[in-house]
């Protein structure tokens, strides 16, 4: 029958049955820990008992063993993990040995069990067990949380064929002592009682033994495990050691394997689950938050939600998991609110090691290895949002306690402890602290009380670094270095007027930060500052070109992002007032643009040409060949506007041939590329007058202009896109509508920019109407009215409001659409003019006869006014719309003659774009009548 037994020689040792199974479990794992849980669970299974009972055991078995007589050594204590066996182990077999053959030692089995699921690290594991194998001694580094020990016992499991099961895994976060270190390998190898605490010995036994030693956790006791690998690996060929650690342990025969951060999913607003999940670290999130209890898979809605809470984590495994644990409790969006909050580095997990448990614990452990003045920089770096050059930590890091060259050896101290992570493009490189380490050094630069004198410099230097930046004054690279810093900008920005700033950096920081902004289309943001800056101006600088400028760019973002016309106007007059008594030209061409592109806005076209015709007054006595193009470009934008066609292409046409005569390309003011604002106008312009092939073309060219624009979000590109539609629309190319309307909603959708969004729902509507989808046409332009009107987007309500008026006479609803289309009228009435009137005629006379047959008089006269008025805009597109539709009237009435007469005349006067709808569908209209239309406009 089995029998257990203890042996000390060959004379059994009474002890309990109880102390017998703890003393086989501990030799069992004998160099690993054995958590008392573990242990209570398999001497007591089933029964419920007191941690007590197993202390008074543990302490009988250690009388019974002699622990702690001459020195032997053989149960640990290791406070809040559990018991180690730490002296050697062998293990015979029952038959007797051959004679003069020493036993085997067998390693114990230290390590630890690899996790049954890893994401994203097979790639990593298998290139670090070929560095293993080819050099011998790799160190795995990185910043805590990353995954290093989970990678090396991977790597090593891995492994374990190649050196036949003999692994020893040493953990050595638990020393506290350096001085340990040799002791904890040697009982973890087995080879204690041989050793005895000394290193050469140590490094003697293991000579010729070949084994794969995995030393984790080496950054608190660094020197020491430094002088132990660098002895083994000079003296014991046949070792092999994986290490890990927070830094390089810069010895002899290292290979450092930096171990990267998850990769998380591009910033993409439209990312699908199945886009996101491509990414290890939103598998990693998904699948901790599984196991968290959250019973829901990753939807469409949700991705970039994770998306983005594992870009703030940067992809970390551990804040991922800490995270994703919590995702059950808080839900999603509201998890993704948290991130970044202190609550988050108190969020517990599951696992054993005390460092990892919280965020907090694994940021303390590196914390509290630094030296004080590391800890000085490490706290004063956490002021910065994003990365940061050299350059820019010494301007914040500096001060009596550190010049300049001792803060670029400290910051590099830091990036050799992981703290501080390094990317490189080119020759440049840039630092930066993990979210996490930032936010936990956030807090003890607080402690410290060191955070406002920190944050005064890093405001000032973002003044400085941004001082007379010039709205429009940006080129690409220069637009790239202070796009990288945006948000230290606004947090500089957020000290400067808060209680603790100082309103004095904030207004020059202002003055310089708002050029940025409108370049990268933050335009809320600028005019948040913009506001907040004039209000904090002292006297002194009122009234001067700062002023100036910041009232411009409060009249961009305003106009672009808000709907406060009155702010837009009064911003606008305000800068020019001023502009005009310091006789700053520069400044009064950036205005007078300004109000020549708000006047748009509303139904009188007068405006915005009178603001034109000034800028081009002013261009020609002091600008130069750029401003001179521009001048004609905005009045053929405005002669567009107030209906006069032939002489808007005269004016864009003279700008064109003045630019390619000049080498003039873009030309950017109030936040629009004038290029294609004018390649589009002038599109619009020749298809009125009759030239729609002419018309396709520059609308393309427009539309391509606007895409090569440098900034990220372009004005260009949503003005180009909705003034170009109406160009394909009317040319009946509806696909090529579709398409440009989907982008349109699109960009203006994914940069908040309410009214472009608007007005693309407007000419969706449009779409449907011309694709015979009343209902649904009128539904949208339903949807998007209200918003124009609100934002007083004139140019693109008014033909909404005259679609709306049609589609509704097409379902029988003519008495609402008389309200429209008479309000609308009402409307242009009141201004000077503008280039939709005959077809706001037309579209009235077609109404009131829908609204009732003894309206003809009404309607025909509406037809004929609307054929003068086009003939007197020289808008040939106009009056062939209008002759159609009352050539039709005419000829249901019996008026053959008439009506050929009338079409055939407008007809005749095109010479290009016979595919295009209006002029077929007038062919096919002239050939019911009798008349034979010809190719080249004669019928």
């Amino acid at each position: 029958m089995p029998q257990k037994l203890l042996l000390k020689g060959h004379e059994p040792v009474a002890i309990g049955s109880r102390a017998l199974d703890i003393l086989i479990a501990l030799v069992e794992r004998a160099g690993e820990v054995v958590s008392r849980r573990e242990l209570v669970g398999r001497v007591w299974p089933d029964v419920v008992v007191e941690e007590a009972n197993l202390r008074v055991h543990i302490a009988g078995l250690r009388r019974a063993l002699g622990d702690g007589q001459d020195g032997a050594r053989y149960i640990a204590n290791v406070p809040g993990r559990g018991y180690c066996f730490v002296a050697s182990v062998e293990r015979r077999a029952k038959a007797d040995l051959p004679a003069g053959v020493p036993p085997a030692r067998i390693l114990p089995q230290t390590l630890p069990v690899r996790l049954q699921r890893m994401v994203g690290r097979d790639e990593t594991i298998e290139t670090l067990c070929a560095e293993v194998m080819s050099q011998r001694f790799v160190t795995v580094v990185g910043p805590g949380g990353v995954g290093k020990t989970t990678v090396a016992v991977a790597a090593a499991h891995e492994l374990a064929a190649e050196f036949q099961d003999a692994i020893c895994f040493v953990d050595l976060s638990a020393l506290k002592d350096g001085a340990l270190v040799v002791s904890a390998v040697a009982s973890a190898v087995g080879c204690l009682s041989e050793t005895q605490d000394s290193l050469p010995r140590l490094l003697a036994t293991l000579a010729d033994r070949r084994i794969l030693l995995v030393l984790d956790s080496c950054e608190h006791v660094i020197e020491f495990v430094a002088t132990l690998t660098e002895g083994l690996f000079r003296e014991a060929p046949e070792v092999h050691i994986i290490a890990t650690s927070r830094e390089t342990l810069r010895v002899q025969g290292e290979n450092v394997h930096p171990l990267q951060s998850l990769d998380t999913p591009s910033n993409e607003v439209a990312l699908t689950a199945a886009e996101a999940l491509a990414s290890p670290a939103v598998r990693l999130f998904v699948d901790r938050a599984a196991a968290g209890g959250y019973r829901h898979d990753l939807t469409d809605e949700e991705a970039p939600t994770v998306a983005d809470i594992c870009r703030q984590l940067d992809g970390m495994p551990l804040a991922l998991e800490l995270t994703a644990s919590r995702a059950s409790t808080y839900g999603v969006r509201s998890l993704a609110q948290l991130v970044g909050n202190r609550l988050m580095l108190l969020w517990k997990g599951r696992r054993s090691v005390p460092r990892h448990q919280t965020l907090t614990a694994m940021l303390d452990w590196s914390y509290d290895l630094l030296s004080e003045q590391e800890k000085s920089i490490l706290c004063t770096l956490s002021i910065f949002v994003g990365s940061f050059t050299l350059e820019m930590a010494q301007a914040v890091a500096s001060d009596p306690a550190h010049d300049g060259f001792q803060v670029l050896d400290l910051v590099a101290s830091l990036v050799d402890k992981s703290l501080i992570s390094v990317s490189r493009a080119g020759n440049a490189a840039s630092y930066r602290l993990l979210d996490t380490t930032r936010a936990h050094a956030g807090i003890k630069l607080r402690e410290r009380g060191d955070a406002d004198a920190v944050a005064r410099r890093h405001a000032l230097h973002f003044a400085e670094r941004l001082a007379g930046l010039r709205i429009n004054g940006l080129d690409e690279s220069d637009l790239a270095a202070h796009a990288r810093h945006v948000g230290d900008i606004r947090s500089a920005l957020e000290w400067s007027f808060s209680d603790a700033g100082d309103s004095s950096i904030g207004v020059a920081l202002g003055a310089g930060a708002t050029p940025v902004f409108l370049a990268i289309s933050m335009l809320s943001e600028c005019r948040r500052w913009c506001l907040r800056t004039l209000d904090a101006l002292p006297e002194q600088v009122r009234g001067t070109r700062l002023e100036i400028g910041l009232q411009l760019a409060l009249a961009i973002s305003s106009h672009h992002a808000h709907s406060d016309s009155t702010e837009v106007a009064r911003a606008l007059e305000r800068g020019l007032s001023l502009a005009d008594s310091l006789g700053d030209s520069e400044y009064q061409l950036e205005l007078l643009a300004g109000l020549n592109v708000y006047g748009t806005r509303f139904a009188d076209a007068a405006a915005p040409l009178a603001a034109a015709e000034r800028y081009a007054s002013i261009a020609r006595e002091r600008g130069g060949s750029r401003e001179i193009v521009a001048a004609e470009w905005m009045l053929g934008s405005s002669h567009h506007l107030v209906g006069n066609q032939a002489l808007a292409q005269q004016s864009y046409e003279r700008g064109f041939k003045r630019a390619a005569a000049a080498g003039v390309g873009e030309v950017h003011s109030f936040g629009y590329g004038h290029q294609a604002r004018a390649l589009i106008g002038c599109a619009r312009t020749l298809w009125l007058r009759g030239l729609p092939d002419q018309a396709a073309q520059l609308a393309y060219e427009g539309i391509e202009v606007a895409g090569r624009q440098a900034q990220s979000v372009s004005f260009s590109i949503c003005l180009a896109y909705a003034y170009a539609v109406p160009v394909f629309l009317w040319r009946g190319d509806l696909q090529v509508a579709e398409d440009i309307i989907d982008r349109l909603i699109a960009h203006a959708a994914r940069y908040s920019l309410a009214s472009y969004h608007a007005a693309g729902l407007g000419l969706r509507g449009e779409l449907m109407m011309a694709k015979g989808d009343a209902q649904l046409g009128i539904a949208l332009l339903r949807d998007a009215l209200p918003i124009l009107q609100a934002q007083q987007r004139y140019i693109f309500s008014s033909a909404s409001s005259r679609a709306l008026a049609e589609g509704l006479t097409r379902i029988g609803h003519a008495a609402e659409a008389t309200i429209i289309i008479d309000a609308i009228l009402a409307d242009a009435m009141r201004g000077s003019g503008t280039f939709e009137m005959p077809d706001l005629i037309r579209t009235r006379g077609e109404v009131l006869l829908a609204a009732s047959p003894k309206n003809w008089p009404e309607a025909e006269a509406s037809l004929k006014n609307s054929l003068d008025l086009a003939r007197r805009q020289s808008s040939l597109g106009w009056e062939l719309r209008s002759a159609i539709l009352l050539s039709r009237w005419w000829q249901e009435r019996g008026r053959h003659e008439e009506a050929r007469t009338l079409l055939a005349d407008v007809y005749a006067r095109f010479t290009e774009g016979f595919q295009t709808f209006d002029l077929q569908q007038a062919a096919r209209q002239l050939r019911a009548l009798g008349a034979r239309p010809s190719r080249n406009g004669r019928s």
